[in-house]
């Protein structure tokens, strides 16, 4: 009996199949594998420096080795707390040959946030780098008990840094990355490791606003790095080894960890490492070390469309630039066309699917506004938002939900939130959205009240909280409004206390500096005689959204 055609398989580029076989696997088979194949191959270029597949191989399966001869329980998590270095593909590897699983730390991340994710994963060993942006905070975990070992890679191994860098102290509980894996000899035989198995608890948030760890298992992500592969293989036609790909993107993120790390790594392609996004320095791998690739996010590509130098850089070794993360002003992706012959291409994917979801064709039709169809092996449904197993046609707005072998299967520690969102049917997104006749998706709004700014997920409950610890604040609302660069901002809505004098925003963000991350921080606030509330009490943030939209509108042209 042959299986029925989904819509969206008539908008398929030719050679793209939507039931191309999707093989899982594991992260050790996927990586050794290439370093067999692609042995002195450059793998990574940091700092003018080239990291090959050998030594890549070499530093993974060293950490893997020492990670064992530590004595680490298997139901222990291994944290990465890293900025984009080559200490974070050592790391990762090896930890995944270990047979342990990871559990990722951003360093915009407010203490409370890391402690918090330390104690949920498990982990109780944290790899860090000597930058002075996250050693003293680093060692901090370690003294406040959240932490029993550190693991610092000295940053002035990859040449001269752009940072300030702090000194590793010689103390129990610290040891470098160097000193950690000397004369660490392999195990007679590796750990066994099947797809089932859970390589990562990627963070995310929640309704609640507190970060909860999305599983991800060794099978969903080497599921999704096929699922690229056989959406972008027929329509790239490249060969092993012919891209450089820039990754200014961070691999803390699971858009560069799957897109750029994973799948790059898989091909033996070589990966532009950047320690953060740059303008020239972009602009400079792309006109000068001929970079073939560069997948980012919305602020990158408002950051190059505005750079004066844009015009002058040769664009002629591109083959694929990229938007993801967050939705891409059409103006700024028409701004770049024209001013590079490049046609910026996207699509839309959550930490909770690896990420792949949907893309736009690299020839198809323009869409304006559309994320894409789904690629091969992924189900993607309009769903009733009353009635979520009701399945709706083509134009109808409802909320997406997604099935395939690259779905997570749910939050860890978190029963009630996974039982909710992971359903028999699929995944619900929270995303509200449509599709058209050709089986392109739109998304139109979010279900919960999430503010995606610059890329990443900023919740507003999580500031709200922290707004509410301020001695002078009764009450306090957030909400995401436009802000031209990160795509969207957090302003927040405050009632005093009675008598109290009130503070600027200035004020207020430096009261917030240790208790949210950078990306949380507020960039507008509004002080009220009153909140507005629903019928039953609640604060409510319908009307605050729409003195918004009227306040924007007023200052249109």
């Amino acid at each position: 009996m042959s299986r029925q055609a989904f819509p969206w398989e008539r908008s398929y580029p030719p050679g793209v199949r939507w039931d191309a076989p999707i093989v899982p696997t594991t992260l050790p088979k996927l990586f050794d594998e290439a370093v067999a194949s692609y042995g002195d191959n450059p793998a990574i270029e940091y700092r003018d420096r080239r990291i090959t597949y050998r030594e890549l191989g070499h530093q993974a399966d060293a950490f893997a080795a020492a990670l064992l001869r530590a004595g680490i329980d298997r139901n222990e998590a291994v944290a990465l707390y890293l900025p984009n270095t080559p200490y974070h593909p050592f790391a990762l590897f090896g930890i995944a040959k270990a047979g342990f699983r990871l559990a990722h730390l951003s360093p915009l991340d407010a203490e409370r946030e890391l402690a918090h994710k330390l104690h949920d994963s498990g982990a109780r060993t944290l790899v860090t780098t000597n930058l002075a942006s996250l050693l003293p905070m680093a060692l901090k975990l370690l003294d406040g008990g959240h932490v029993d070992r550190v693991i610092v890679g000295e940053d002035a191994a990859w040449g001269p840094s752009p940072a300030p860098v702090a000194p590793i102290p010689e103390r129990p509980g610290v040891v470098t990355f160097e000193a950690f894996i000397r004369d660490a000899a392999p195990p007679p035989q590796w750990p066994g490791i099947t797809p089932d198995d859970i390589a990562l608890l990627q963070y995310t948030g929640g309704t609640t606003g507190i970060p909860k760890g999305a599983i991800l298992t060794h099978g969903n992500l080497t599921a999704a790095v096929a699922m690229y592969e056989a959406w972008f293989g027929p329509q790239l036609n490249t060969r092993p080894g012919e891209q450089r790909v820039i990754c200014a993107l961070p691999l803390f993120h699971i858009y560069a960890l799957t897109t750029i790390l994973l799948r790059q790594i898989r091909n033996g392609n070589e990966i532009l490492l950047r320690l953060r996004f740059d303008p020239e320095t972009t602009l400079r791998d792309i006109g000068v070390k001929r970079a073939t690739a560069f997948p980012g996010v919305p602020t990158m590509w408002i950051a190059l469309a505005n750079h004066p130098g844009l015009e002058r850089c040769d664009f002629s070794s591109m083959i694929h630039c990229s938007s993801g993360g967050a939705p891409l002003p059409i103006e700024v992706a028409e701004r770049f066309r024209r001013l590079t012959g490049q046609r910026l291409l996207g699509g839309w994917g959550m930490t909770e699917t690896s990420p792949a979801g949907t893309n736009l064709p690299l020839k198809g039709p323009p869409k304006p506004g559309s994320i894409g169809i789904p690629m091969p092996g992924v189900e993607l449904e309009i769903v009733s938002l009353a009635e979520p197993r009701r399945v709706l046609g083509a134009g109808e707005i409802g909320e997406l939900r997604v099935r395939g072998l690259n779905v997570s299967r749910g939050y860890w520690n978190k029963p009630k939130e996974t039982a909710e969102a992971f359903t028999p049917e699929g995944f619900l997104t929270g995303d509200i959205g449509y599709r058209d006749e050709d089986g392109y998706f739109f998304i139109v709004d979010r279900r919960k009240d999430m503010i995606i700014s610059g890329g990443f997920n900023v919740y507003p409950q999580v500031i709200e909280q922290a707004v509410y610890e301020h001695p002078q604040v009764e009450e306090a609302a957030v909400i995401g409004i436009p802000d031209s660069y990160r795509g969207e901002a957090a302003k927040v809505f405050v009632k005093l206390k009675a008598g109290a004098p009130g503070f600027t925003l200035e004020e207020l963000q430096a009261f917030l500096a240790d208790k949210i991350g950078k990306h949380e921080m507020p960039a507008a606030l509004e002080i009220r005689d009153a909140l507005p509330r629903t019928s039953v009490g609640k604060l409510s943030k319908v009307e605050l959204r729409e003195a918004e939209k009227r306040a924007c509108g007023s200052l249109a042209p």
